[in-house]
């Protein structure tokens, strides 16, 4: 699919030079097409005089700041796979990552360029070439330093580059998804512009918020996106509710894209800082990443209005499925209908199934992918007739929507029973004093697993036996007891990624680990 104007911040710059590009929420920190076009284009000249050709990769270990998407363009630009790395990773995690993607060059801050990684990556075989976004006293490679070098005009015969997203890891080590180069000019492949453009009218007028770590998938396309259509992106340097709510009011935001977690810590909000901002700038909000419970939907619709947009969705990008207001109210806790690849739920003997019953979802009729360096992995995610799968369990409806039961990775069998613990997560989640929930199985010597549930509360104070119980007792009431909790324990706070996908694997290890 292909944008016929091939559109990108160059396009921009010479139509509206001054209009503002990307801004930080916090600190007002702005720059124009004109600023961030010509960093861009000074960018993809410096990585073409280090050496780096068409296909080969850069990575980025930076927190929220100004300069994020235009590192991102300027790798666009010069035809570059680039990753933009979790700055929650560990040392051995980041150096992991730079080795696995082949990195031949890393730009780091301040705050990233620490001593400990500096000499890890100096020790690297084929270490990459490491250069420090701010300049530091004693330390070369002062990145803005390097670019006064560089013209600013764009590159004769530009092709575009791609991210490379890592998975999360929430299962073990992450994988790195490698789209195909398409050895197109700039612009020519935007497929999500396309679809905010014709869904949802961003245009030049627009004004995007994001909240989110831009490292994640969503910031890094979206943004991008945006960009292709001229709008304006503001940037969190970290999501607060009542600061995100201050950035809607202060820069009259008319997009914005959220996780079910900031909705609860919004809802969360009491009510005299709620009605303190003035929203109704708002046209669509967008959520997804993970499964939102159906109270904290409702709730969030009856504040916001009929404007929230759901969609299903991988790193992967092996299919999607979008829901409007209208569709989720018609078929609540839908994740919607197949917007792009065509949808099938199929039984562990690759059996096609009807309406309402649980299954693996696939997706066909969309764009292969790979797993980088990992055949083995990338021919599993695949059946025999070319449809691609990621692991997520769910049921079509008798109007083709889609409901998500859970991660294949999360099952529980207790007892012989198959138990998707995000039925039990979504019930807690419902109690008013909790904040958070995470559902596991947990070594049982009887049952094979039991069924667990770590909860944190709104106020930690009040964790007790008698409240265990009480809560066992509301999820007894809603939910097969196979299905509820044996157990019961309290936490000041759950591991979760910024996208608020719960990281379950650290929550087993621990349980797994004290079994031997």
């Amino acid at each position: 699919m292909a944008t016929s104007l091939l559109r990108h911040p160059g396009y921009h710059a010479k139509r509206s030079p001054e209009r503002i590009a990307v801004l930080i929420a916090e600190t007002g920190a702005s720059l124009t097409y004109q600023e961030l076009d010509a960093f861009a284009n000074r960018l993809a000249r410096l990585f073409q005089a280090l050496g780096l050709r068409y296909g080969e990769h850069v990575a980025f270990l930076l927190e929220n700041r100004v300069e994020c998407p235009a590192l991102q363009w300027g790798a666009h630009y010069a035809g570059l796979y680039y990753t933009f790395l979790s700055t929650r990773l560990t040392t051995a995690e980041v150096t992991y990552i730079i080795e696995d993607c082949d990195a031949k060059l890393l730009v780091l801050s301040a705050k990233s360029a620490t001593p400990q990684l500096l000499g890890i990556l100096e020790q690297l075989p084929g270490a990459p070439k490491v250069l420090i976004l701010d300049p530091q006293e004693g330390v070369a490679g002062s990145l803005p330093e390097l670019l006064q070098a560089y013209s600013c005009t764009a590159l004769e015969g530009s092709r575009e580059g791609s991210e490379m997203l890592y998975s999360s890891g929430t299962t073990g080590r992450p994988k790195g998804v490698k789209p195909k180069l398409t050895g197109l000019p700039l612009g020519s492949t935007e497929v999500i512009a396309q679809q905010l453009e014709r869904s949802f009218s961003v245009d030049e007028h627009s004004v995007y918020l994001s909240p989110a770590p831009y490292y994640h998938a969503a910031p890094l396309k979206w943004v991008r996106a945006v960009h292709v259509l001229g709008g304006t992106a503001i940037l969190m340097e970290k999501f607060e509710p009542e600061a995100a709510l201050a950035a809607i009011d202060e820069y009259q935001v008319t997009h914005s894209q959220w996780v079910p977690t900031m909705f609860h810590r919004l809802l969360n909000l009491p009510s005299e800082i709620r009605s303190r901002y003035s929203l109704s700038s708002q046209q669509v909000v967008v959520h997804a990443a993970a499964p939102c419970p159906i109270p904290t939907k409702r709730a969030m619709i009856d504040w916001w209005g009929p404007i929230l947009y759901e969609y299903y969705g991988s790193t992967e990008q092996i299919g999607m499925t979008m829901a409007s207001t209208d569709d989720w109210l018609k078929h609540p806790g839908t994740v919607g209908r197949a917007i792009y690849g065509r949808l099938h739920i199929l039984d562990e003997a690759g059996q096609e199934l009807p309406a309402g019953k649980d299954g693996l979802v696939f997706f066909s009729e969309s764009l292969p992918f790979s797993y980088h360096k990992d055949p083995n992995k990338t021919a599993e995610a695949y059946n025999d007739l070319g449809w691609a799968c990621v692991g997520d369990i769910g049921h079509i409806d008798a109007d083709g929507y889609l409901f998500l039961t859970d991660r294949k990775s999360n099952m529980i069998i207790s007892g012989g029973v198959n138990v998707y613990p995000q039925e039990a997560e979504n019930i807690l989640l419902s109690h008013p004093q909790v904040l958070d929930a995470a559902v596991i199985g947990i070594p049982d010597s009887d049952l094979g697993e039991s069924v667990h549930a770590v909860v944190q509360l709104h106020d930690y104070s009040m964790a007790s036996d008698a409240l265990a119980v009480a809560l066992n007792q509301f999820c007894r009431g809603q939910l097969s007891s196979i299905k509820c909790p044996r157990s019961i324990e309290f936490r000041e706070d759950l591991p979760r990624e910024p996208t608020g996908k719960l990281l379950k694997r650290l929550l087993r290890d621990e349980y797994a680990g004290n079994a031997r």
